[in-house]
């Protein structure tokens, strides 16, 4: 596997490592801020806001299409152009969320969407160049913190910038955030995309290419599957969190934020403690059924979650849910960049990650009518269980 010499500005791993960490990181806020702020957006829309999970529904629609496309565009523009499109395609969609109409909030979803879709493939195509093999699990799940990081910082910082500026307000906030990070990237391009190929046909053609690919291979097609049910697990919990704290159990909304913010914390810790679990002791189907296990118990025991609980009983609860439902993704990333064909982990990644999104396409909006059908959040975060335990097996059995 390639590496990059140990010289110049991006001597060592550390350099693709920490650019691709504070792309991932930007998105995933830009993804977050609408939901984090639906109880006060939703009713200035004139919605419930239970219709977070639809808002959610239409930004992975267009990372699904994104992340198809992304092996091709990442080949053609290289990695950091191709996430540099990313960002500034989130700004743009943030931006026309702070318009209140439902039709142009739905169009800001979808480019949001389509900003993120490339992000990860463009990152797994860098990293598995400058990644020796045994680091793998270690550095992808560092690298994915970007997406609980991204998690904190909605939770952290959009609640107080709704006080400070308003919900459209913090739209933009975030927004200009986004541009200044495609902004700092810039002076590595040359270096980190040097392997590009002008020449390299970008056409709706290739659209079907990486699930080809993908459910050609056996390991492939398992591991693409059970994420679709674990980023149904992670979208519901970020995605409703704020508001199943604020309405069930009489959270104020920074409360309710930074809990959310916690949960992310844990998600954080998890991306590196599988990692090195997964690379020292265990490999890697064993530690994604030992997280879809968690994440059972995790769905169950928040929705047991009661106002009369201790504040601690409750952040301990979410951290656990925060570290494996949210905790998962490096080790499956780096699992699916080790089970790709030479040279194809961009095209790998694209194809699992359209399967991943469509678990967040249909997961929340899920989620969400069982919740409005019983009358309850806690009813969405117990059905949980139920998919992921049967992951859990899925993947035990795959091992033996």
């Amino acid at each position: 596997m390639m590496k990059q010499k140990d010289s110049g500005p991006a001597g060592g791993n550390w350099v693709p490592l920490a650019v691709t960490l504070a792309i991932q990181a930007m998105v995933s806020m830009a993804a977050l801020t609408m939901p984090v702020m639906a109880p006060v957006a939703a009713p200035a829309l004139g919605v419930s806001p239970t219709y977070t999970g639809l808002y959610l529904a239409i930004v992975y629609i267009g990372a699904v299409l994104a992340s198809l496309a992304a092996g091709s565009v990442v080949k053609r523009f290289g990695a950091i152009r191709a996430s540099q499109f990313g960002l500034l395609l989130c700004a743009a969609g943030l931006a026309l969320c702070a318009v209140p109409s439902l039709p142009v909030v739905a169009v800001g979803a979808f480019l949001i969407g389509l900003g993120y879709g490339p992000i990860t493939p463009a990152s797994s195509h860098l990293l598995a160049l400058t990644t020796p093999a045994h680091r793998m699990s270690l550095v992808f799940s560092i690298k994915q913190t970007g997406v609980p990081v991204g998690g904190m910082l909605a939770g952290a910082l959009v609640p107080g910038a709704m006080l400070l500026i308003g919900w459209q307000g913090a739209l933009l906030a975030v927004a200009v955030a986004n541009v200044l990070c495609a902004l700092v990237s810039q002076p590595l391009r040359g270096q980190l995309d040097a392997d590009r190929q002008p020449d390299q046909p970008v056409k709706l053609g290739n659209l079907l290419q990486p699930l080809r690919l993908v459910f050609s291979h056996r390991a492939l097609a398992l591991l693409a599957l059970c994420s679709f049910v674990f980023s149904t697990v992670q979208q519901s919990l970020t995605g409703y969190l704020v508001t199943y704290l604020h309405e069930s159990l009489a959270y104020g909304l920074v409360a309710a934020g930074l809990a959310l913010s916690v949960s992310q914390i844990g998600g954080v810790a998890g991306r590196i403690a599988w990692g090195y679990v997964s690379d020292r002791w265990m490999s890697a189907r064993p530690t994604l059924a030992m997280l879809a296990a968690i994440m059972a118990v995790s769905g169950i025991a928040t929705a047991l979650l009661t106002t009369s609980m201790p504040t601690f009983l409750v952040l301990a609860v979410l951290v656990v849910f925060g570290a494996s439902g949210i905790g998962w993704n490096g080790v499956y990333l780096a699992e699916v960049a080790r089970q790709a064909p030479p040279g194809m982990a961009s095209v790998a990644t694209g194809g699992t990650l359209a399967v991943t999104f469509f678990g967040v396409v249909l997961g929340p909006p899920v989620f969400g009518a069982i919740s409005g059908a019983w009358g309850s959040y806690r009813a969405g975060f117990a059905a949980l269980a139920v998919p992921t335990l049967i992951c859990c097996f899925a993947l035990l059995r795959a091992r033996r």
